[in-house]
């Protein structure tokens, strides 16, 4: 936590703005990985859900969520790219 309250404090300093694009990059690709981990668990208890209920389908629904979840990656991977490829200065 008191890292976090350090990079706050740096991200203020009058230093042509590095510290802020320090910072959004931090946010910029935390937000990412948190939204594909809340995305992929959806999906696993959705399928999971979905199986449960109607086990002679498990096959399909197994492939068609391993499908939208390396989707999900694959976007999470673009967005922490852009995110880090955010200029420092």
């Amino acid at each position: 936590m008191l890292s976090i309250l350090g990079m706050i404090q740096e991200a203020g300093l009058p230093d042509g703005g590095q510290g802020m694009a320090m910072l959004g990059r931090a946010v910029g690709a935390g937000v990412a990985v948190i939204g594909a981990g809340i995305g992929i668990g959806r999906i696993g208890g959705s399928m999971t859900e979905s199986m449960a209920r109607q086990p002679e389908m498990a096959g399909q629904i197994q492939t068609a969520a391993l499908i939208l979840a390396v989707l999900i990656e694959g976007a999470a991977m673009f967005a922490l790219v852009i995110a880090l490829l955010i200029p420092t200065g």
